[in-house]
């Protein structure tokens, strides 16, 4: 009897989820205000780092920027600041453990309490899988995921202690939907797409509501970190137009960010599509970068097909 009624709950749940989801493609979502939140944001020294540092500024929020790169991170800080927000510029490598936890202590003791982290930096090496050197392989986990980790356990206890704050995770189409020659990076980004969902999970088993999540999933970007990427469908797309979606994301709590949105779509047919009809599709998008191919005797032959 009691599974029945648990079913019957569900039931009614879900219908009242799909009608709450219908309502609200008319009614605008109320944005949060994030002016005085301290925001730390990793590999801000550049593309889609930079231009969301941006974005914050514009609102006031007080900002403290990491990257590998001193030059790039300070330019973006004093970018910031004759935006009118207060900016703090680290030089951290987000591949390095120790140094996240020892810039992370040095952040909470002369700044604050981060309340809205956005795990950015990233790195990858576009290579077929016997071609990519195992430091490529190691560095990419280590900044695309073990970072975050990091992080977000030098940050988390004190959002925990006041049940506030947001941790956003930069992943990408990649964490869904993969592309040859991309094994490393893509792999990473279905770790960021995992941790994203777990830690979702978990801060909701721990009650802690007052902790929102956000994990932003586009299709490549005009940063020159994929060289030359091109579709036949896909767009390529400009570092601002992502950093505007993700700080609507951000601020309207949203759970996913799909930049465009219908490649949540692809999600759908990955599940839906006989094996044949996916090879197809693929064949069809014709998804294109530079990348070293070969392996070998056959490299310099597989290199000039794969460009």
């Amino acid at each position: 009897m009691n599974a029945l009624l648990d079913f019957l709950q569900l039931l009614v749940i879900i219908i009242y989820s799909y009608l709450e989801s219908l309502v609200k493609l008319f009614i605008p979502v109320k944005r949060k205000s994030v002016s005085g939140e301290i925001v730390l944001i990793t590999g801000a020294g550049h593309g889609l780092g930079r231009r969301t540092a941006y974005e914050f500024a514009k609102r006031q929020s007080k900002l403290v920027l990491w990257d590998i790169n001193k030059h790039g991170v300070e330019e973006t800080a004093e970018a910031c600041r004759k935006l009118g927000a207060t900016a703090h510029a680290f030089t951290v490598d987000c591949s390095n453990r120790e140094e996240i936890y020892s810039a992370a202590e040095k952040v909470k003791r002369d700044i604050g309490d981060v309340s809205i982290l956005v795990n950015n930096a990233g790195v990858v090496a576009a290579a077929d899988f016997l071609s990519t050197q195992d430091k490529q392989i190691q560095k990419t986990f280590e900044v695309n995921i073990l970072a975050h980790h990091w992080t977000t356990k030098a940050f988390l206890p004190a959002m925990l202690k006041n049940n506030y704050g947001h941790i956003v995770t930069v992943a990408s189409a990649g964490g869904h939907i993969v592309v040859p020659f991309l094994v490393s990076y893509c792999s990473s980004k279905f770790a960021a797409v995992g941790f994203h969902k777990s830690l979702t999970l978990e801060l909701s088993a721990l009650g802690k509501d007052g902790i929102k999540t956000s994990c932003l999933c586009p299709v490549f970007i005009n940063t020159g970190f994929i060289k030359h990427p091109r579709s036949r469908l896909l767009p390529l797309l400009e570092p601002d137009k992502v950093a505007n979606k993700l700080i609507d994301g951000i601020l309207c709590n949203q759970k996913m960010i799909f930049v465009p949105p219908f490649v949540k779509f692809s999600l759908f047919f990955e599940r839906i599509l006989p094996e044949r009809a996916l090879r197809a599709m693929e064949k069809f998008l014709k998804v294109q970068f530079d990348a070293v191919v070969g392996y070998g005797e056959k490299e310099n032959i597989l290199e000039s097909k794969a460009k």
